[in-house]
């Protein structure tokens, strides 16, 4: 079985799209009537998943997805709380509707109600209940709710714990993934997220996080940022900083993607990180989306990379498949439930 650990819903029906437009509009005018979300059929939903994040994968070799809501529109700048509980929902909820429609082929994880600098009860009960209750394997975690101006504390501060010890009770990691950029000075998708994965694993290297929950698992994507790029600096820095070795103080629990969308590239990924820290992704119909003019190739086709990587066939077996049952662990009891 191939499985993509990074799919987002980004083909969701335009209904979802204007529920949100209401609800923004309504945030700028109270005056205006509480949003509803329009009906969705279970049609609509084949149709925005069968020609788009299903066909691909099938037509790319894959088997499964583990699927969230659409990153760049969970936007956990917008302070209201309410707004961001309904909104999560909605979109949970949604991605539920794929996972029971399509059970082979997609698995859920869900969107948190972040805010900036707000409680995490709220994300908490929605973990709970996408994980208990939806049958959710995992979360996206948004280590900077500002959208690029970084007011939140460092995913070591204890402002996290009580979502931590969540995670750790429903054996579920979370991918670490930011939103829209408010900043002008970070374009998006090439820069704020990339920033954030690095942050990410920095602020992770200056803490001992992982001493104090040893089993918390997080995966960071796009590759890890910059950090595989600059790995002999990572080492000198937790040397520097009388650190344990990165084998040991963090790559235990941290685990990154191979969304990255050129050979040399990942290629340098798997000659860098080991490949019991590397799970296969592709971020289909996300933020690249074109044909390299260079392969005449998507640039998203990840799967071509790893296939003309000359891996060991254990190694490819655990990019491909072992890592995500073993980092989504009940993705594994699910799959193996099914026979699978």
């Amino acid at each position: 079985m191939i499985i993509d650990c990074h799919g987002h819903y980004t083909t969701a029906p335009a209904a979802l799209g204007a529920f949100r437009d209401d609800q923004l509009a309504r945030l700028a005018d109270q005056g205006r009537p509480a949003p509803r979300l329009a009906a969705i059929s279970d049609d609509a939903i084949r149709e925005s998943i069968e020609g788009t994040q299903l066909r691909l994968l099938r037509e790319r070799g894959g088997d499964l997805m583990i699927f969230s809501p659409r990153a760049s529109a969970m936007a956990h700048h917008v302070t209201d709380p309410a707004t961001a509980r309904t909104w999560a929902k909605v979109c949970n909820d949604l991605v539920h509707r794929v996972a029971e429609l399509f059970p082979r082929h997609f698995a859920g994880v869900c969107q948190l109600p972040q805010t900036p600098g707000g409680s995490l009860d709220d994300s908490i009960a929605e973990l709970r209940r996408c994980v208990a209750g939806l049958g959710f394997v995992g979360c996206n975690l948004n280590p900077d709710p500002s959208g690029g101006h970084w007011t939140a504390k460092p995913l070591t501060d204890e402002y996290w714990f009580p979502l931590y010890e969540a995670m750790v009770e429903l054996d579920v990691p979370a991918m670490i993934h930011v939103s829209e950029s408010c900043n002008l000075n970070f374009h998006a998708l090439g820069a704020h997220y990339l920033n954030a994965d690095t942050t990410a694993f920095m602020q992770l290297l200056e803490g001992d996080l992982f001493g104090r929950f040893p089993s918390l698992r997080f995966v960071i994507p796009h590759g890890g940022g910059a950090v595989p790029y600059h790995w002999g600096r990572y080492r000198g820095l937790a040397d520097r900083l009388g650190r344990p070795p990165l084998a040991e103080h963090v790559m235990r629990n941290v685990f990154f993607d191979t969304c990255v969308y050129h050979q040399a590239g990942i290629d340098l990924l798997h000659r860098v990180i080991d490949a019991d820290n590397i799970l296969f992704a592709s971020e289909m119909f996300g933020a690249v989306r074109g044909v390299d003019p260079e392969t005449g190739h998507h640039w998203d086709d990840t799967k071509r990379y790893i296939d003309a990587l000359d891996l060991p066939d254990e190694a490819r077996a655990k990019v491909l498949e072992g890592n995500a049952r073993r980092v989504y662990p009940r993705l594994d009891a699910r799959l193996r439930a099914a026979g699978l």
